[in-house]
């Protein structure tokens, strides 16, 4: 496996005291698709941001292949709500990252509206956040995060608040769009079947401190599709790895 990033003994202390994250490890490699599963409080979603730079780590290291100080350009964030723009267009919002960068919508439009086609929203983009149905803001969300073409998709619960039918289309769009794209996506849930279903890796993190306790691999090959939610080894992995947060749930120091 190529690494992408390493996490080198991270540690996270807020002002307060309460330490969110001690010595926390973790390789990631390029082009995996790799989950954060623990309880509430564990910090799955401080890590993430920690990666993003929207936290400061108190002591340790991430380090990304190649080196360099810079990586926000490599990476992108969908978090657990769409958190569109309500006055701005389905276009505008996916262009917002490069506007930001000083792009001209002329400039991007070509590249919007392909970010836009990749998740089956071509149609809505002149629509308003308001006339979206929650799935499809979503989709919103994951194509202005695309648009970047980032080497690295940071993902904090983006289909929780969703229901069931939606969430499972969702999974499967993700993992088309991470198979033809080839980035590297570091997502976190709470869900065991969505974690097995989607991921290469799942890591256990246990809380009080927040670190990680087991890394459960998932020897399934993709394509996946929704036949293999029937498998007896889909089954199988979905109680290993229940039972595995169970265990990182009685843990604490």
């Amino acid at each position: 496996m190529t690494s992408l990033l390493e996490l080198r003994n991270i540690h996270k202390r807020y002002d307060s005291g309460t330490v969110a994250l001690k010595d926390m490890s973790l390789v990631v490699g390029e082009h995996e698709f790799v989950s954060l599963l623990g309880p509430s409080g564990c910090g799955k979603s401080t890590a993430l941001k920690m990666i993003a730079g929207l936290s400061s780590i108190t002591s340790g290291s991430i380090a990304w292949s190649g080196g360099g100080a810079d990586h926000a350009h490599d990476m992108s964030f969908v978090f657990q709500e769409p958190t569109l723009m309500p006055w701005a267009t389905v276009f505008d919002n996916v262009w917002l990252p490069l506007r930001l960068a000083g792009k001209s919508r002329e400039q991007v439009r070509a590249q919007v509206e392909s970010a836009l086609q990749t998740v089956g929203l071509a149609q809505f983009a002149r629509a308003y956040p308001r006339e979206l149905s929650g799935g499809m803001m979503m989709r919103v969300s994951i194509a202005r995060a695309m648009v970047t073409q980032p080497r690295l998709l940071l993902m904090d619960e983006p289909f929780a608040a969703l229901d069931e039918m939606t969430r499972f289309k969702l999974n499967n769009d993700t993992l088309s769009l991470w198979h033809s794209a080839r980035f590297t996506v570091l997502f976190v849930t709470h869900s065991v079947y969505e974690a097995v279903y989607l991921s290469r890796r799942i890591v256990i993190m246990a809380a009080r401190p927040g670190r990680v306790v087991t890394v459960i691999d998932v020897d399934e090959p993709y394509p996946r599709s929704d036949a293999f939610r029937a498998t007896p080894r889909y089954n199988e992995l979905c109680v290993r790895v229940s039972k595995a947060l169970v265990a990182a749930g009685e843990q604490s120091e």
